[in-house]
């Protein structure tokens, strides 16, 4: 008999959404409407994999001082800039809370 994996539901805070449309804005104004959509469905499949893997991101040190263990998945956008998923997971209520969509290019002090 096959072991049923776990599966979470995934819930993104406003302040991830505003950070999400925040940098939606910003890619359809550097990028085609192509590019933008492209990046934006990519980073959905990547919020969307934690549904199953939700271990599978890196811890984030920055926010290690915090009550809940936060990790994140780092969306490659280009050569010099990436985007932190930000998330943590609540493991009793098999809930993964996405908290910022983070660009990387931003000053790493404010990811607190």
């Amino acid at each position: 008999m096959e072991e049923q994996k776990k599966v979470y539901q995934v819930v993104v805070t406003q302040p991830a959404k505003d950070a999400f449309f925040e940098i939606l804005e910003y890619l359809l104004e550097q990028y085609s409407y192509e590019r933008a959509e492209e990046i934006s469905n990519e980073l959905n499949n990547l919020v969307n994999s934690l549904v199953s893997q939700p271990y599978r991101g890196s811890k984030e040190l920055r926010l290690i001082s915090r009550i809940n263990d936060y990790r994140f998945l780092l969306y490659k956008r280009s050569n010099r800039a990436d985007i932190k998923i930000i998330y943590f997971i609540d493991k009793q209520k098999e809930l993964v809370y996405i908290t910022d969509f983070f660009p990387t290019e931003k000053d790493d002090q404010k990811i607190n």
